[in-house]
């Protein structure tokens, strides 16, 4: 297994262009298309050890009244199936973080400690908060460095996640383990949904890694210009991993962790389940589905319903973007064992009160275009402003991906809908608040947000691709959300 992700890409990148260089371009082309860097792991993932489920993060409510967390970044070693001395980064420990978990209406804060030998950040991926907290790369914690992020929660019940987003190091950062989940509770929840957390409210989080000498390796793909696409996959850590379940019902709050991959899940029987939440929070109602697309950074939750005694396995299966793109690989990600006795549950009919926003209502319109290593052209500048939002507002943000290279967009502070994808009404897996969408290659989509609540002229929030290569490279632009009549200032320019 050692150094086989690397070994592998450069032997068969080099029959490639060993048929490309002897004339053999069509049979080149032919072994590309047909599979000749593909990765299938179905059927032979062993299921030999138990899925880590990260720990619920402690807290204490301090005089203020406010639940306070701590989280400190630092170096570790973890056994990722290649031994127990591959080096990792984590939160709290030698990789990925906690869970950190608060209640709709609470005020909270995070004290960040870094503990690395270089600066990071933390950004709360799908929070609604002031631009000052939102942890992108205006605000380095330097290394040994301390920071506190305090807000209010105020938006749905919803699984988000928290990972580093500085300045040309957020891959690196991520895959070597920084992550992890902040899920937001309503404070009366009538839903009866699976919710005992570790038991059958379970979070998954699903990452692709290559390892070389037993350590993580970040070599690309032949050809491929989005990053790392590993070969083997790890959740919540866990190499092989399989879940004893107990329950008549299991949800699944899947989160795509990885640097680059998109994911299609399903069931290894083909059975059907329920996908009862999307990034932002739950849909109106379940909506039963055979199969859920994630690219990187987004999120769904889906109630899964099993039988006493048997056993499935959560696949991802071929995704069909294309060879160079992972598009033709396959994984076994989790098996599910059910107990020969099963607690029963039923799911509702419905789940939540989904208040449309008004096209009417838009002040703005604007158009984004992903192309290159760009948006519109232009390339992250610090010093530039690329859109200013008027608070209280709501704009239409028409986002195209212009090029066949796989993009994922995300906008830090606000959830969004999905108006349209190609003129068209969104798919029922988009029709719930999202903040992050798969921006498939040659497609446009029309997004809808309001930017309430806060508003601040020195700081920028980030909107840009959550492939992380592409984000470090320069696939990022900002916003500053302002009060009528002002101008932004920037602090960091």
């Amino acid at each position: 297994m050692e150094g086989r992700a690397t070994v592998r890409k450069w032997l068969l990148g080099g029959l490639g262009l060993l048929l490309l260089l002897c004339g053999g371009g069509v049979a080149a082309v032919t072994w590309l298309v047909t599979g000749g860097l593909s990765v299938n792991t179905v059927g032979k993932v062993a299921f030999d050890r138990p899925l880590k489920v990260p720990p619920l993060a402690p807290s204490v409510v301090d005089a203020d009244g406010r639940r306070v967390f701590d989280l400190t970044a630092q170096p570790g070693d973890s056994d990722l199936g290649h031994g127990a001395g591959t080096r990792t980064w984590g939160y709290n420990g030698a990789y990925l973080g906690p869970t950190l978990r608060a209640q709709r209406g609470e005020r909270v804060a995070v004290n960040v400690h870094n503990r690395l030998n270089e600066p990071t950040t933390v950004h709360w991926h799908g929070m609604h908060l002031p631009a000052k907290v939102d942890g992108g790369p205006h605000h380095p914690i330097p290394p040994g460095g301390d920071y506190q992020a305090a807000w209010t929660v105020d938006q749905p019940a919803a699984t988000l996640w928290y990972h580093p987003h500085p300045g040309e190091r957020t891959e690196r950062q991520v895959y070597r383990g920084l992550a992890g989940l902040f899920l937001i509770d309503e404070t009366e929840d009538k839903t009866g949904l699976p919710h005992d957390y570790g038991v059958d409210d379970i979070p998954v989080v699903v990452q692709d890694k290559g390892f070389s000498g037993g350590q993580l390796s970040m070599d690309d793909r032949f050809l491929s210009d989005l990053g790392v696409l590993g070969d083997e996959i790890l959740v919540n850590g866990t190499p092989g991993p399989y879940l004893d379940v107990r329950t008549g019902l299991v949800r699944l709050r899947l989160l795509n962790a990885s640097t680059a991959r998109v994911y299609d899940f399903t069931m290894s029987d083909g059975r059907p389940f329920a996908m009862i939440a999307s990034d932002g929070g739950l849909l109106a109602a379940p909506y039963t589905t055979r199969r859920v697309r994630l690219s990187v950074g987004e999120r769904a939750e889906i109630v899964v319903a099993m039988r006493p005694g048997e056993r499935v396995e959560l696949r991802s299966a071929r995704t069909g973007l294309g060879v160079v793109h992972g598009g033709k690989d396959a994984f076994d990600v989790l098996q599910l064992r059910a107990a020969g006795e099963l607690r029963e549950g039923a799911l509702p009919a419905r789940l939540a009160t989904l208040t449309k926003l008004d096209p009417q209502r838009a002040a703005q319109r604007r158009t984004f275009t992903f192309q290159g290593r760009g948006i519109n052209g232009d390339q992250m500048d610090m010093r530039r402003v690329d859109a200013v939002v008027v608070k209280d507002t709501v704009e239409i943000w028409n986002v195209a991906n212009g090029h066949d290279t796989p993009h994922s967009f995300h906008i830090h502070d606000v959830q969004f809908q999905v108006l349209t994808v190609d003129g068209n009404a969104p798919p029922p897996e988009l029709s719930g608040w999202k903040d992050t969408l798969f921006l498939e290659p040659r497609r446009r989509y029309a997004v809808i947000a309001e930017f309430a609540d806060y508003a601040d002229p020195t700081t920028a929030y980030m909107f840009h691709c959550h492939v992380l290569r592409h984000e470090d490279e320069g696939m990022m632009g900002q916003f500053v959300v302002v009060e009528p009549g002002d101008t932004p200032r920037l602090s960091h320019n």
